[in-house]
Protein backbone atom coordinates (compact mmCIF):
# COMPACT_ATOMS: atom_id res chain seq x y z
CA UNK A 1 0.00 0.00 0.00
CA UNK A 2 1.21 3.33 -1.00
CA UNK A 3 0.61 6.92 0.41
CA UNK A 4 -1.81 7.80 -2.54
CA UNK A 5 -4.40 5.09 -0.51
CA UNK A 6 -4.09 6.70 2.55
CA UNK A 7 -5.06 10.19 3.71
CA UNK A 8 -5.46 11.86 7.23
CA UNK A 9 -8.98 13.09 9.05
CA UNK A 10 -8.60 15.52 11.65
CA UNK A 11 -11.83 16.89 13.75
CA UNK A 12 -11.12 20.12 15.18
CA UNK A 13 -12.75 22.67 17.57
CA UNK A 14 -10.71 26.10 18.16
CA UNK A 15 -7.46 24.75 16.87
CA UNK A 16 -6.33 28.12 14.89
CA UNK A 17 -2.54 28.60 16.70
CA UNK A 18 -1.78 24.49 15.77
CA UNK A 19 -3.92 23.85 12.93
CA UNK A 20 -1.97 25.54 10.06
CA UNK A 21 1.65 24.42 10.77
CA UNK A 22 -0.53 20.95 11.29
CA UNK A 23 -1.93 20.72 8.10
CA UNK A 24 1.56 21.83 6.62
CA UNK A 25 3.72 18.86 8.08
CA UNK A 26 0.99 16.29 7.01
CA UNK A 27 1.28 17.10 3.52
CA UNK A 28 4.69 16.41 3.15
CA UNK A 29 4.14 13.20 4.07
CA UNK A 30 0.41 11.98 2.41
CA UNK A 31 -1.26 13.60 -0.47
CA UNK A 32 -4.67 14.71 1.40
CA UNK A 33 -5.30 16.05 4.57
CA UNK A 34 -9.07 16.28 6.10
CA UNK A 35 -10.35 18.56 8.77
CA UNK A 36 -14.01 19.15 10.08
CA UNK A 37 -14.52 22.51 11.53
CA UNK A 38 -16.31 21.68 14.68
CA UNK A 39 -18.16 25.07 15.01
CA UNK A 40 -15.06 26.48 15.95
CA UNK A 41 -15.30 30.36 17.13
CA UNK A 42 -11.61 31.23 16.20
CA UNK A 43 -10.07 30.80 12.42
CA UNK A 44 -9.49 27.16 12.53
CA UNK A 45 -11.34 26.44 9.42
CA UNK A 46 -10.16 29.39 7.20
CA UNK A 47 -6.67 28.81 8.41
CA UNK A 48 -6.99 24.89 7.46
CA UNK A 49 -8.06 25.50 3.92
CA UNK A 50 -5.10 28.10 3.23
CA UNK A 51 -2.86 25.65 4.43
CA UNK A 52 -4.22 23.08 1.95
CA UNK A 53 -6.41 20.88 3.45
CA UNK A 54 -10.40 19.90 2.68
CA UNK A 55 -12.47 21.75 5.27
CA UNK A 56 -15.61 20.42 6.19
CA UNK A 57 -17.65 23.00 8.20
CA UNK A 58 -20.23 22.27 11.46
CA UNK A 59 -21.72 25.59 12.00
CA UNK A 60 -22.15 25.10 15.17
CA UNK A 61 -20.14 22.15 17.81
CA UNK A 62 -21.56 19.14 17.60
CA UNK A 63 -18.88 16.81 19.07
CA UNK A 64 -15.42 15.21 18.75
CA UNK A 65 -17.25 12.01 17.43
CA UNK A 66 -19.79 13.91 15.32
CA UNK A 67 -16.79 15.38 13.48
CA UNK A 68 -15.56 12.05 13.05
CA UNK A 69 -18.84 10.48 11.44
CA UNK A 70 -18.88 13.38 9.27
CA UNK A 71 -15.07 13.20 8.05
CA UNK A 72 -15.61 8.98 7.27
CA UNK A 73 -19.31 10.07 5.14
CA UNK A 74 -17.25 12.65 3.21
CA UNK A 75 -14.43 9.96 2.39
CA UNK A 76 -17.04 7.49 1.66
CA UNK A 77 -16.54 7.67 -2.48
CA UNK A 78 -13.10 8.46 -2.30
CA UNK A 79 -10.13 6.82 -3.30
CA UNK A 80 -8.48 6.60 0.10
CA UNK A 81 -8.74 2.54 1.66
CA UNK A 82 -7.12 3.75 4.80
CA UNK A 83 -8.18 6.61 7.21
CA UNK A 84 -5.36 8.31 9.76
CA UNK A 85 -7.50 9.81 12.42
CA UNK A 86 -5.16 12.49 14.61
CA UNK A 87 -5.91 15.05 17.10
CA UNK A 88 -5.98 19.18 15.75
CA UNK A 89 -3.75 20.30 18.84
CA UNK A 90 -0.59 19.31 17.85
CA UNK A 91 -0.36 16.47 20.85
CA UNK A 92 0.18 13.78 17.97
CA UNK A 93 3.62 14.12 16.39
CA UNK A 94 3.20 14.19 12.78
CA UNK A 95 6.53 12.60 12.21
CA UNK A 96 4.78 9.24 13.80
CA UNK A 97 2.34 9.23 10.72
CA UNK A 98 5.53 7.40 9.27
CA UNK A 99 5.06 4.50 12.05
CA UNK A 100 1.64 4.01 10.92
CA UNK A 101 2.29 3.91 7.61
CA UNK A 102 4.56 1.38 7.60
CA UNK A 103 2.39 -1.09 9.81
CA UNK A 104 -0.48 -0.64 7.73
CA UNK A 105 1.92 -1.41 5.14
CA UNK A 106 2.95 -4.98 7.06
CA UNK A 107 -0.29 -6.03 8.97
CA UNK A 108 -2.83 -6.56 6.58
CA UNK A 109 -4.94 -8.64 8.66
CA UNK A 110 -5.68 -5.07 11.47
CA UNK A 111 -8.54 -3.44 10.18
CA UNK A 112 -7.51 -0.79 12.86
CA UNK A 113 -4.31 0.17 14.11
CA UNK A 114 -4.10 2.33 17.83
CA UNK A 115 -1.33 4.25 18.63
CA UNK A 116 0.19 3.29 21.80
CA UNK A 117 1.59 6.02 24.42
CA UNK A 118 3.73 5.52 26.75
CA UNK A 119 1.53 5.94 30.14
CA UNK A 120 3.99 4.42 32.85
CA UNK A 121 6.67 6.83 33.35
CA UNK A 122 5.61 9.53 30.73
CA UNK A 123 5.01 13.13 31.37
CA UNK A 124 0.96 12.02 31.24
CA UNK A 125 -1.11 13.80 34.13
CA UNK A 126 -1.94 11.68 36.56
CA UNK A 127 -5.13 11.58 36.44
CA UNK A 128 -5.65 10.85 32.45
CA UNK A 129 -3.09 8.41 33.12
CA UNK A 130 -4.81 6.02 35.40
CA UNK A 131 -8.01 6.54 33.24
CA UNK A 132 -6.54 5.69 30.48
CA UNK A 133 -5.28 2.61 31.80
CA UNK A 134 -8.47 1.56 33.62
CA UNK A 135 -10.61 2.24 30.62
CA UNK A 136 -7.96 -0.03 28.14
CA UNK A 137 -8.42 -2.51 30.47
CA UNK A 138 -12.33 -2.40 30.98
CA UNK A 139 -12.21 -2.07 27.10
CA UNK A 140 -9.57 -4.67 26.36
CA UNK A 141 -12.19 -7.29 28.23
CA UNK A 142 -15.41 -6.41 26.48
CA UNK A 143 -12.91 -6.50 23.19
CA UNK A 144 -11.88 -9.54 23.76
CA UNK A 145 -8.67 -8.69 22.45
CA UNK A 146 -5.99 -6.66 24.15
CA UNK A 147 -6.15 -2.86 23.50
CA UNK A 148 -3.17 -1.41 25.71
CA UNK A 149 -4.34 2.33 24.57
CA UNK A 150 -7.62 2.27 24.02
CA UNK A 151 -7.95 6.11 24.45
CA UNK A 152 -5.99 6.94 21.87
CA UNK A 153 -7.11 8.95 19.13
CA UNK A 154 -3.92 8.72 17.09
CA UNK A 155 -5.21 5.76 15.07
CA UNK A 156 -5.30 4.37 11.72
CA UNK A 157 -8.64 2.84 10.35
CA UNK A 158 -9.19 0.61 7.47
CA UNK A 159 -12.19 2.93 5.41
CA UNK A 160 -14.23 -0.70 5.04
CA UNK A 161 -13.99 -0.95 8.87
CA UNK A 162 -16.20 2.03 9.44
CA UNK A 163 -18.16 2.35 6.15
CA UNK A 164 -21.55 0.33 7.12
CA UNK A 165 -20.97 0.95 10.88
CA UNK A 166 -23.69 2.75 12.51
CA UNK A 167 -22.61 5.21 15.31
CA UNK A 168 -24.47 6.77 17.81
CA UNK A 169 -22.38 8.68 19.77
CA UNK A 170 -21.39 11.86 18.97
CA UNK A 171 -18.55 12.93 21.78
CA UNK A 172 -14.99 11.36 23.13
CA UNK A 173 -16.99 8.32 23.40
CA UNK A 174 -17.38 7.51 19.90
CA UNK A 175 -13.61 6.59 19.76
CA UNK A 176 -13.99 4.08 22.20
CA UNK A 177 -17.37 3.08 20.39
CA UNK A 178 -15.75 2.18 17.01
CA UNK A 179 -13.24 -0.31 18.75
CA UNK A 180 -16.10 -1.91 19.98
CA UNK A 181 -18.17 -2.24 17.39
CA UNK A 182 -15.19 -3.30 15.19
CA UNK A 183 -14.13 -6.00 17.32
CA UNK A 184 -17.53 -7.37 17.80
CA UNK A 185 -17.98 -8.07 13.85
CA UNK A 186 -14.54 -9.87 14.31
CA UNK A 187 -11.81 -6.79 13.20
CA UNK A 188 -8.20 -7.42 14.23
CA UNK A 189 -6.84 -4.51 16.05
CA UNK A 190 -3.20 -3.23 16.63
CA UNK A 191 -1.37 -1.01 18.06
CA UNK A 192 2.15 0.91 16.88
CA UNK A 193 4.26 3.05 19.75
CA UNK A 194 3.81 6.65 19.42
CA UNK A 195 4.84 9.79 21.53
CA UNK A 196 2.87 12.41 22.88
CA UNK A 197 3.54 16.47 23.18
CA UNK A 198 2.10 16.99 26.80
CA UNK A 199 1.30 20.96 26.91
CA UNK A 200 -0.33 23.22 28.79
CA UNK A 201 -3.78 23.68 27.17
CA UNK A 202 -6.45 22.50 29.28
CA UNK A 203 -7.76 19.37 28.30
CA UNK A 204 -11.19 19.43 26.38
CA UNK A 205 -12.25 16.29 28.47
CA UNK A 206 -14.88 16.75 31.02
CA UNK A 207 -13.78 13.90 33.57
CA UNK A 208 -17.24 13.77 34.82
CA UNK A 209 -19.55 14.41 31.50
CA UNK A 210 -17.46 12.07 29.73
CA UNK A 211 -17.42 9.25 32.13
CA UNK A 212 -21.10 9.34 32.48
CA UNK A 213 -21.50 9.63 28.83
CA UNK A 214 -18.52 6.67 28.20
CA UNK A 215 -20.91 4.41 30.32
CA UNK A 216 -24.10 5.44 28.90
CA UNK A 217 -22.61 3.90 25.23
CA UNK A 218 -21.69 0.96 26.91
CA UNK A 219 -25.16 0.23 27.75
CA UNK A 220 -26.50 1.42 24.92
CA UNK A 221 -24.40 -0.67 22.65
CA UNK A 222 -24.35 -3.69 24.43
CA UNK A 223 -28.36 -3.80 24.60
CA UNK A 224 -28.22 -3.22 20.33
CA UNK A 225 -25.96 -5.98 20.08
CA UNK A 226 -27.75 -8.33 21.94
CA UNK A 227 -30.65 -7.48 19.92
CA UNK A 228 -28.68 -8.27 17.13
CA UNK A 229 -28.95 -4.50 15.63
CA UNK A 230 -26.58 -3.99 12.69
CA UNK A 231 -23.54 -2.53 13.74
Amino acid sequence: MDKESIAVLIPAHNEARTIGKLVDNILEIVDYVCVVDDGSNDNTGNIAKQHGAIVITHPVCKGKGAALKTGFQHFQNLPYDVIIAMDGDGQHPVSDLHVFIEAIKKNKKAGIIVGKRKIIGSDMPPIRRLTNLSMSILISILAFQWIPDSQNGFRAIRKKVVENMLIITNHFETETEILLRACWKGVKISSVPVSTIYQSEKSKIKPIRDTIKFFLMLLKICVYHGRKTRL
